[in-house]
């Protein structure tokens, strides 16, 4: 998430409340989560199995919970609850914003697009030519709809990511200011749920088809031309690349990546990330081929132990 104009670290450190390693007038440009740091951002750790990872991220200003040497090119914001912090900084530039009718003032849609009456378009939306948004979907604040999309009764857009962290008297979330982002010839599905990244965006390439009933994590990446079956869920952080075909009632792990081509047949649990051009069923995760091979082998076993038998 890039910030509306450049700050200062010691602006930055006046709205946290934090003290800082660098210059003053050191530049801070935006906030991210790790994965998507770029220079300019802040990356916030508060675990000493992270420090070094964040350290050493392309972010350049790290909000941490434990004073260390600052590397060189980069400052430091030291807080005792660097999550909270975070949060308040997404509170402070990316504030909740009511709306004032169904289809917000600030939106805008393109030519010969269609809007169902029941739907709701958040602040900020962007919606291109020759859609049809169908009746009771919700699209949240600042997302982006390409051409020729058509999206199906009950399904959201930009609900928040589902992250926690855990504290003594309850779970704490991880405020959502991210979006997101769907292509071109894009179809959606009744009833799916597409979280919005936390600071980035979640985002459906061009030409993908969704079907009804499915969930997309914050800060997912689907690429183009994939095809996805009823009821699969898929977590935050995975990145699933052009042409992939996933079968109903598919769950994945978070930060998984699928590879190009690859097909997932149904039910299965994507524990781990897979390779491209090839197809994959089970829990946990085995290329069909290999399993199937398996398989045969031990329904021979009974054939085997017989014929030892007859040869005592």
């Amino acid at each position: 998430m890039k910030f509306p104009k450049p700050h200062t670290l010691k602006e930055i450190a006046t709205i946290i409340s934090t003290e800082y390693v660098g210059a003053d007038d050191f530049p801070v440009l935006g906030m991210n989560e790790i994965h998507v740091v770029e220079a300019g951002d802040i990356v916030f750790v508060d675990h000493p199995k992270y420090y070094d990872k964040a350290l050493e991220s392309a972010a350049t200003i790290v909000l941490i919970n434990k004073q260390v040497e600052c590397p060189e090119g980069k400052a430091l914001l030291i807080s005792d609850d660097p999550f909270r912090d975070f949060n308040k900084l997404t509170k402070y530039f990316k504030p909740f914003q009511s709306s004032e009718a169904s289809i917000s003032t600030s939106a805008k849609i393109g030519q010969n697009t269609v809007i169902q009456p029941n739907t709701f378009i958040g602040n900020n939306v962007v919606i291109g030519d020759d859609c049809i948004i169908h009746s009771n979907v919700s699209v949240y604040d600042d997302a982006v709809i390409g051409n020729n999309v058509t999206i199906h009764s009950g399904t959201v857009l930009g609900a928040n990511g589902f992250y926690y962290k855990k504290r003594p008297e309850g779970y704490d979330q991880l405020l959502s200011g991210g979006r997101v982002v769907i292509g071109n010839h894009v179809d959606i599905g009744a009833s799916c749920t597409i979280d919005k990244g936390v600071t980035g965006d979640t985002t459906i390439g061009d030409g993908s088809k969704l079907d009804n009933q499915i969930q997309v994590g914050h800060d997912t990446i689907i690429g183009k031309k994939c095809l996805i079956a009823s009821q699969t869920g898929i977590a935050g952080c995975v990145v699933i690349e052009d042409e992939v075909t996933i079968w109903g009632q598919v769950g994945t792990a978070s930060g998984i990546t699928i590879g190009k081509g690859a097909v997932v047949q149904a039910q299965a649990g994507v524990t781990k990330s897979i390779e491209g051009n090839k197809v994959y069923w089970g829990t946990p995760i085995q290329e069909a081929r290999l399993e199937l091979k398996r398989l045969a082998s031990i329904k021979q076993i009974p054939r085997i132990l017989e014929e030892l038998k007859k040869l005592k």
